[in-house]
């Protein structure tokens, strides 16, 4: 069962992280917007696969879509102040090219989304 959750949130996770990745390149390189703007829209943007992929398939949530969506909210937000805080740290601090430090916070965070997702926003 673990297993099995596991290998859907990456499925899950790769294709919000895919969308995230997309919506900020499309935005850096043809709207010239700054990167970490472009990452608030790319998350609300990817919230919404990120969502209904982990209730329907994920954790297969027996509770209602209503009732699960303000948790994982939460969840998500939560997930994305790190995220936007890694990659401040990296863009600002470490002066890590964009794309490389997308690709870093985006695999730091979701290991800590798995782990609220399933023990309290689908549970």
């Amino acid at each position: 069962m673990l297993f099995r959750q596991l290998f859907r949130f990456g499925v899950i996770g790769s294709a919000a992280a895919a969308v995230n990745m997309i919506v900020v390149v499309l935005l850096v390189q043809f709207a010239h917007w700054s990167p970490l703007a472009a990452n608030i829209i790319a998350f609300v943007i990817a919230y919404q696969v990120s969502f209904f992929g982990h209730h329907h398939w994920t954790f297969q949530a027996t509770s209602s879509a209503k009732t699960s969506w303000p948790k994982f909210l939460l969840v998500a937000v939560g997930s994305f102040i790190l995220n936007e805080g890694f990659y401040a740290l990296f863009l600002q601090v470490w002066h890590v090219e964009y794309i490389v430090a997308l690709l870093l916070v985006l695999l730091v965070v979701p290991p800590i989304t798995f782990a609220l997702s399933k023990l309290w926003a689908f549970n």
